[in-house]
């Protein structure tokens, strides 16, 4: 299957390589390089050529090499650290007549690699192989395998001789194939297997070549994918022998519809095995997988133009695609996914999304970890506010096959938004400020289901917490609430656009404390003072929490009087603790519903507001009157006009 036309697969978008040859002095370098470039053995070499470029036509992958010679002398050594820099692959050359130089290879060039965080593939070649001792019987694989096992970066290795022209092209094919069609990210050499990420992307090809979805590739399926992939179908005897090959070697991998996935994925490792990394390379990428086995941003219709005031969400199609999802993967039907379900979803994706912040411990999980369609989605939604780009990376590689541009809709703008007083967005992001230990976490927790805790855990770094606001008799909203620690506002509002991801505000403070309320109003001041200077106002709500505390003497007034000198609705009063939520969530909803109300006001904003109102009443006044003198002058040549005629 596959490998006869492996070499016209695509090249990774790569247009060039760069090769740097290093090794020690009087190794072969520029001779191999110059015998590589002219196909004769120079009589005369400089100690140091200039870069030599080999191209495009001189291998079948059609990508220019080019080869850049180096001094091994210690006034070159700055040069060529950065000439490694630069590199795509490394030809690091030892002499097969001159013994010290293989030693070298391991004592010093190839810890010098590691040291200079050299991160590309090595090529180890024996140079001078016509000059080797002729009693020296040790085969390559014997004087290289402990080298190998100890550096894993190098590709491969070969021996070559410059002066006879034996193997001297094949030295720059394997460094040019090292780069285009890679071994790393494919197969482990220490546990000889595939890599995890490349099975999860063989596995999705397979399902989505898989059409009748029986769990099998029958002969039709197969000579499609062939098609696809080589642009060259199967001979029917083509795909017995492929058969044949599996079933001798792995009997589970064909049944009487076909080919299984397991049969798939023996396949490739035996290509890798074999030295023909391009066959699997170039199934990859016609599905659009790019060197790192992910899909490529050319495969992603994200939209890349939008305000800073815009947000992403996904459409109504998408959603319905993610609950059919949801039900296909609920294998016990108990209404939500359990740990194992969800590594199944996400088994053909290159890893579980959600397993890191910000997306770990941001929805409503079940009394035994499981995530009910609410939580699912709520994830799926916080994703795409964050990462569009991953989040359609992700809704592809779990089955999405429309249109990837029908997954996702960019919302108005908020400012738009303001001026219409309505908005039409479904998924709404509120930043939570308030000093340390106001209880921002617990208010987090608890739009999760989490039950209360005493316990004080200071948070440093932003949490968010996701879950669908259902309202009676109104449509139901997605809310996304963003803690930002005290300390992190500062750096928050030195950006000039912070505010304009931000839908709602809420500002909670310990109703027991004065000095957390005076800290909320102060980061309320300072809040609403970067909305008013960016334009980026926001709906802001006081919350007076920890309600089942005494309050001190002038809390009620004190808080009543913040509120009404900035504008905004009286505090909304909650105890975690209690249970009491006062209906706080769905407040905040309405809040972020309807963007020109509650928007707080500094004394500063409001002159400033009384000054533009002003200047604009004054140009009203100014056009009006101009507009008057006009009509006047008009009406007086017309006057002088007729006059003139009756006269």
């Amino acid at each position: 299957m596959a490998g006869r036309s492996a070499f016209n697969s695509t090249s990774g978008g790569r247009t060039h390589v760069r090769v740097v040859v290093v090794g020690d002095r009087g190794t072969g370098k520029s001779s191999l390089i110059s015998a590589a470039a002219s196909e004769t053995f120079p009589d005369n070499v400089p100690a140091l050529l200039p870069p030599t470029r080999l191209p495009a036509d001189f291998y079948p992958d059609g990508v220019p090499v080019t080869i850049i010679d180096t001094s091994s002398s210690l006034e070159g050594k700055g040069r060529l650290a950065e000439e490694l820099k630069r590199a795509d692959a490394v030809v690091l050359t030892y002499a097969c007549d001159q013994p010290a130089t293989l030693n070298r290879l391991s004592s010093y060039w190839l810890h010098e690699l590691r040291r200079l965080e050299v991160k590309v593939p090595v090529i180890v070649v024996g140079c001078k192989l016509d000059l080797r001792d002729e009693h020296f019987h040790m085969s390559l694989e014997q004087v290289m395998s402990p080298i190998m096992q100890q550096f894993r970066e190098i590709e491969t290795c070969i021996e070559c001789s410059a002066a006879n022209l034996v193997q001297v092209p094949e030295v720059f094919y394997f460094a040019q194939k090292a780069v285009l069609h890679p071994t790393a990210p494919l197969f482990d050499q220490e546990t000889q297997a595939l890599k995890l990420r490349c099975v999860r992307a063989l596995k999705r090809i397979f399902i989505l070549c898989d059409h009748d979805t029986d769990g099998a590739l029958n002969d039709a399926e197969l000579n499609e994918f062939q098609v696809k992939c080589f642009n060259a179908p199967l001979q029917p005897t083509e795909i017995v022998g492929v058969k044949r090959v599996v079933q001798e070697k792995l009997p589970e991998g064909v049944n009487n519809l076909g080919l299984t996935l397991t049969g798939f994925l023996f396949l490739h490792a035996l290509f890798i095995e074999k030295g023909r990394l391009e066959t699997t390379w170039t199934v990859l990428r016609k599905f659009g997988y790019d060197d790192d086995i992910k899909l490529r941003d050319d495969c992603l219709s994200v939209p890349s133009r939008r305000a800073p005031d815009q947000s992403v969400e996904l459409t109504s199609e998408a959603v319905e695609f993610l609950k059919g999802v949801f039900s296909l993967f609920n294998i016990d039907k108990n209404g939500a996914l359990s740990q194992p379900e969800l590594e199944d979803l996400f088994s053909t994706a290159p890893e579980s999304p959600w397993g890191e912040a910000p997306y770990k411990d941001a929805v409503e999980r079940t009394a035994l970890g499981g995530l009910s369609l609410n939580g699912f989605l709520s994830e799926w939604a916080l994703m795409t506010l964050l990462d569009p780009a991953q989040s359609l990376a992700n809704l592809i590689y779990i089955g999405y096959t429309s249109d990837p541009a029908s997954a996702l809709r960019v919302t108005r703008r908020r400012s738009l938004d303001h001026k219409k007083q309505q908005t039409d967005r479904n998924v709404f992001q509120c930043f939570v400020f308030g000093p340390k230990r106001a209880g921002k976490s617990a208010i987090l927790k608890s739009f999760l289901g989490r039950s209360f805790s005493d316990n004080y855990t200071l948070t440093t770094n932003e949490c968010y917490a996701t879950n669908v606001v259902d309202r009676l008799g109104k449509t139901k909203k997605t809310l996304v609430l963003r803690e930002i620690p005290e300390d992190g506002v500062k750096e928050l509002l030195s950006n000039k656009e912070s505010l304009a991801a931000c839908d709602v505000a809420v500002f909670v403070y310990d109703s027991s404390d004065e000095y957390s309320l005076t800290r909320a109003a102060e980061l309320l001041m300072e809040v609403a003072r970067r909305g008013e200077e960016s334009g980026f106002g926001v709906p802001s709500l006081f919350i007076a929490a920890k309600d089942d505390l005494d309050s001190y003497p002038m809390a009620i007034n004190d808080s009543a009087k913040i509120c009404q000198d900035m504008g905004i609705d009286a505090p909304i009063h909650v105890s975690v603790k209690e249970r009491d939520l006062n209906n706080v969530f769905s407040r905040i909803v309405t809040a972020a519903e309807h963007p020109h109300l509650s928007v707080p006001e500094t004394e500063i904003g409001r002159n400033q507001k009384k000054y533009r109102q002003l200047v604009s009443r004054s140009l009203m006044f100014v056009s009006v009157g101009a507009a008057v003198a006009v009509v006047g002058l008009a009406a007086f040549r017309a006057y002088a006009a007729k006059r003139n005629t009756s006269a």
